[in-house]
């Protein structure tokens, strides 16, 4: 990845500040967190989902991502199972092996915004944050690039701008924060024609799929997936089958991501300090590699030159060889030619001199 002077004095700025800050470096949090109360979040029922996609496209909508290379009402793409992308942000996945009476069913897949999130326990430089609304983050103006959050996440869900090699940046899903921060619904939940997702506070999402437990105990599961694994998320699911059997872990346990990793992060604070060294390295790499490519380049296209010009040559030079050649072939063509004509004619003149002599015997001899 090729690093601007810009970019690599913001790098060395933000890790400046950490290493100032010492032991009390923010760069990566290691203390237990409940997530802030009263927070936001959305309830996905499958029972309800009828995979029409409409969520996509909201969501690349009120997004303003790129249009994809087929059509949000193109549903053949059910056919494969997908996963997050930086450039979609929300997909929906069909599972038709599944046990249940409504045939196929479907699973929305998303950032969970997990109550403690794994990426922002994961990230020193502090780029991933867990909102008051209960949306998780990202602040590309600090990121160095390193992934550890792609790593860290149990769902996998943040992907990385390969693409763009100038900035780069980690894109996932952000629950529509500068939507639901003016009091709007995210854009999948806004688009979802059949009310397969519900808007609102955590609490009282987990009332509502309790209800619809309670009432309808033979459509779904008795749990509410979200509400404890990893902590907890912001994002709650409800189904008719065991959530392996759509994709979802059932492994992953209560523990928070920030418990689970509170032994490596510790030592978080040396490595914030270190990173300037670092930065430093990785910029003279940079650097030296780029004057080697450049150095490279230049050689190649001098070599291409001249290649080109001893090609060019050597093809003239056959072009000129081979026009004398024919000119010459030419001139003996129209020589002999020329010749032929001659001997013909000289044959025609000499019959008709024969012929006139053999007419004028005959006059004589009567004479």
């Amino acid at each position: 990845m090729s690093i601007s002077r810009r970019k690599f004095l913001g790098w060395l700025g933000t890790a400046g500040v950490g290493a100032t800050l010492g032991k009390t470096a923010r760069a990566a949090s290691n203390k237990h967190f409940d997530g802030y109360p009263n927070s936001d979040g959305v309830l996905f029922d499958d029972s309800r989902c009828i995979g029409c996609r409409k969520c996509e496209e909201g969501c690349n909508r009120v997004n303003e991502l790129p249009a994809p290379e087929r059509p949000f009402s193109d549903l053949s793409l059910l056919d494969t199972k997908r996963r997050t992308t930086a450039k979609t942000y929300t997909v929906v996945n069909r599972y038709d092996n599944v046990s249940s009476e409504r045939g196929p069913l479907h699973q929305k897949v998303q950032c969970n915004h997990c109550l403690e999130p794994a990426c922002a326990s994961a990230c020193f430089v502090k780029a991933f944050t867990k909102t008051k609304t209960g949306a998780v983050i990202y602040d590309e103006s600090v990121c160095v690039g390193c992934r550890y959050c792609m790593i860290a996440c149990p769902f996998e869900i943040p992907t990385y701008e390969y693409d763009n090699a100038f900035s780069p940046r980690v894109m996932k899903c952000t629950m529509c924060y500068p939507r639901i921060s003016k009091g709007l619904l995210p854009g999948c939940v806004e688009a979802c024609p059949t009310e397969a997702l519900t808007y609102g506070k955590r609490e009282d999402l987990l009332k509502i799929g309790r209800e619809r437990i309670a009432k309808f105990p033979e459509r779904y599961v008795n749990h509410i997936y979200g509400e404890n694994e990893m902590g907890g998320t912001s994002w709650l699911y409800l189904s008719s089958v065991p959530f392996k059997d759509v994709g979802l872990r059932e492994d992953l346990g209560v523990t928070p991501a920030p418990k689970l990793t509170a032994g490596a992060l510790n030592v978080v604070p040396m490595v914030v300090g270190l990173w300037p060294v670092l930065l430093v390295g990785i910029y003279a790499i940079n650097q030296r590699k780029e004057k080697i490519e450049r150095q490279e380049k230049e050689e190649a296209v001098a070599t291409a030159i001249e290649n080109a010009r001893t090609e060019a040559e050597a093809k003239l030079s056959e072009a000129m060889e081979k026009a004398e050649k024919e000119k010459t072939a030419a001139i003996e063509t129209a020589v002999s030619k020329a010749l032929e004509e001659a001997a013909k004619a000289s044959e025609e003149n000499a019959g008709d001199s024969a012929g006139e002599d053999a007419a004028k015997k005959p006059s004589e001899e009567d004479s």
